[in-house]
């Protein structure tokens, strides 16, 4: 089968690294790479025709014209036309298929460029990028639309699937709202969190078909676990360093993509050891756990973002004495290798339209360099390197602490019969009452004390540190008639004399 042609309009200064990037992205994704063959003008050998002739002969050839459009207007020719100008126009005459992408403000622009986007969106719907992530995400979702046009594909990929029986209704707006707030705080999110539910998840790529796709399903949706019954967490806490009875702690987690890795994120936090300093520089305790937080966040947010979906398996969370290991069902993509992780390399997430969004709220901060930041903060720290092993299922360990260079010993397969109820209880909650005796001075919130503590899910700060050290008198409340974020809780004569035992 012939690929499909896709002409990238012609170079700008601003786009020179948007286009070698996005050209190696399509050609080596696992399913753009079968169908599409990216053409540069400039990768192309010399010939003895006029410059202008061949890339318009080009474009009146290609599939698709894919078309950049920024603040520069180009070089222009002795009519004033830039390159990129004219090859809009001829793809327009030869009934090509035209994709815009529109990047920068539109005050900034040249005034002839000003007048080409203009005339653009007045005949295509065209999109709005920020950087090359909302470049790819885009390119990526027109490019399967286009596949299933053409009928090249009958399905589409998991995460821009439908469910149809699902509608509107299933997703949360509440939920969607919140991440747009997030988002234009981390990374300047384009839309207002007033915006329509409809133009939200529009630009997002989260609709097909006037319905939610599985990503949106699983981002923002209700009750995600009603549509996909194996998109759960499952934590578990061992004595030792093997997989064995009694087992400490073992949760399964429910809800959206961000309550898992919130949840699973806090459940490790909240078993292993912490230091604490000194509150010579402020009053707050600086908290230093074991294991950098950032390198839980990056191996838990991979597990469930780059997952196959279409496995029965569950991500699963393990916590040894030595060790944490993050499995997930999935494979790296075949242009990846298990030593490329552990250098820069170019990005290439198995469910792109859940990678993007978990970007623009800041769970993965730049793309393609989460494993090498992994290695790089475990050995601040003198933990080992982190092991990447490709098995039946894909998984992270990172060691907790110094172990002997031998061959590493990583568990066996954990089946879903890995229950327990918890036989440590006692310990555990006195382990949580600590870390929060570490971090409490004064009047505090319990936002103020979550974020001392690096946690994110309130249910389980509730149950696992506010409750016990209410009880136990160590914590009281300031109002007792307050609720939520009114509310602020304070050491007790008990748990001041307490606290000096720990800091």
């Amino acid at each position: 089968m012939r690929k499909l042609q896709v002409f990238f309009s012609s170079v700008q200064n601003e786009f020179a690294d948007y286009r070698k990037e996005l050209a190696e992205y399509i050609v080596s994704d696992k399913l753009l790479g079968q169908f599409f063959e990216p053409v540069l003008f400039e990768n192309l050998s010399a010939s003895d025709q006029r410059t202008d002739e061949v890339y318009l002969d080009l474009v009146s050839k290609c599939d698709i014209f894919l078309c950049l459009l920024g603040l520069q207007y180009g070089f222009e020719n002795d009519k004033g036309i830039s390159p990129t100008e004219s090859e809009f126009m001829q793809a327009e005459l030869a009934n090509r298929n035209r994709i815009v992408f529109i990047q920068g403000n539109h005050e900034q622009r040249h005034p002839k460029m000003q007048k080409l986007v203009s005339l653009a969106e007045s005949q295509l719907i065209r999109r709005r990028i920020t950087n090359i992530v909302d470049l790819k995400t885009n390119v990526y979702s027109s490019f399967v639309q286009i596949l299933m046009k053409r009928g090249y594909i009958q399905t589409a990929p998991f995460d821009s699937s439908i469910q149809r029986q699902t509608s509107m209704d299933d997703i949360d707006e509440n939920r969607v709202r919140r991440f747009v707030a997030l988002a234009q705080t981390k990374r300047g999110f384009p839309l207002s969190d007033q915006s329509t539910l409809t133009k939200l998840l529009t630009h997002l790529n989260l609709l097909r078909e006037n319905q939610p796709t599985n990503a949106a399903l699983l981002l923002f949706g209700r009750y995600p676990q009603s549509f996909f019954t194996s998109s759960i967490v499952k934590c578990a806490q061992f004595h030792g360093t093997e997989i064995s009875k009694p087992i400490p702690a073992h949760r399964d987690f429910n809800g959206d993509i961000f309550e898992l890795i919130d949840q699973a994120v806090d459940f490790v936090l909240s078993r292993i050891d912490i230091s604490t300093g000194t509150r010579n520089e402020s009053n707050d305790v600086p908290i230093n756990y074991e294991i950098p937080r950032a390198v839980i966040v990056e191996a838990i947010v991979n597990a469930v973002v780059h997952r196959d979906y279409t496995s029965e398996g569950s991500v699963q969370v393990m916590l040894f004495s030595d060790r944490l290991e993050i499995w997930n069902p999935g494979f790296l993509p075949p242009n990846l290798s298990i030593n490329q992780l552990k250098r820069p390399h170019a990005s290439f997430p198995a469910n792109p339209l859940l990678a993007e969004p978990m970007y623009q709220v800041g769970y993965i901060e730049r793309m393609g360099t989460g494993t090498g930041d992994m290695i790089r903060e475990c050995l601040l720290v003198n933990l080992p390197e982190p092991l990447f092993l490709q098995e039946d299922m894909f998984k992270t360990v990172i060691w907790r602490k110094f172990i002997p260079q031998v061959t590493p010993q990583v568990t066996p397969q954990v089946t879903p019969q890995v229950q327990g109820k918890n036989t440590s209880e006692t310990f555990e909650y006195q382990a949580c009452e600590i870390r929060l005796l570490c971090v409490i001075s004064g009047d505090m919130s319990r936002q103020t004390l979550m974020d001392l503590l690096g946690l994110k899910d309130k249910k389980n700060f509730r149950e696992n540190y506010l409750k016990p050290a209410l009880k136990n008198a160590w914590i009281e409340m300031t109002n007792s008639n307050a609720q939520g974020s009114n509310q602020a809780y304070k050491l007790t004569r008990k748990g001041k004399l307490n606290q000096k035992k720990y800091i």
